[in-house]
């Protein structure tokens, strides 16, 4: 599997060769260095150890920072991808490079938080009448038994928090990519806030 940890920059707007006008979402490619190779031989499966930004020295636990060889520091957010299908060595800095000839990829991130809201908001009810006298507009409705034994259903679609949630959008097409400022833009909308973290990798349900 080919991936990367990434920062959500934000949307703009970029013609492609036809002239089409299209939305897109440009994330930045800070370095994900890596860690460790994990092999068959040794542990059973192949995989690649990646890491992202610098941990502060005073919050690094001798546990924590075991796992890094002397010569890398400890990273924030770490990640292990199996399979990797290219070829890196441990302290390479990994960036929009990995990904090149990738047509498409899915995204993944934390979506934005909306606080507590109503089940017209959270699911889409319909509501009531909004006329005088209604006393239903936006009301969840009955939720659950009036006899023994009274008790509200599981799974009921009630009002609750909303966001804030794992999210991953499949198969955004790749507009472009600048290896320069080690920029990829993609068709469309990815979860999270500006700023925020995502991990980018190839689609698996769609052809590269």
């Amino acid at each position: 599997m080919l991936g990367l940890y990434a920062k959500k920059i934000g949307m703009t707007q970029v013609f492609d060769e036809s002239g089409n006008l299209l939305p897109v979402t440009v994330m930045r490619f800070d370095p994900n260095v890596v860690i460790a190779k994990k092999t068959k031989e040794a542990d059973g499966y192949a995989a690649v150890v990646i890491g992202l930004d610098d941990e502060k020295k005073n919050r690094v636990t001798k546990s924590h920072a075991g796992q890094f060889p002397e010569n890398i520091p400890p990273k924030k957010r770490i990640r292990e991808l199996r399979d990797f299908e290219k070829e890196v060595a441990v302290g390479d800095a990994l960036g929009v490079e990995v990904l090149e000839g990738v047509r498409y990829v899915d995204v993944s991130g934390v979506s934005k938080g909306k606080g507590f809201q109503g089940v017209v908001r959270r699911y889409g009810f319909g509501g009531g009448r909004k006329t005088h006298g209604s006393k239903f507009h936006r009301e969840p409705g009955s939720t659950g038994q009036s006899t023994y034994p009274a008790k509200t259903f599981k799974n009921m679609k009630l009002p609750g928090r909303m966001g804030r949630e794992g999210v991953t959008v499949l198969s955004l097409r790749v507009v472009r990519t600048d290896p320069e400022k080690q920029l990829i833009m993609v068709k469309g909308a990815v979860p999270g806030i500006n700023k925020g973290l995502v991990f980018v990798r190839a689609a698996v349900k769609k052809g590269r």
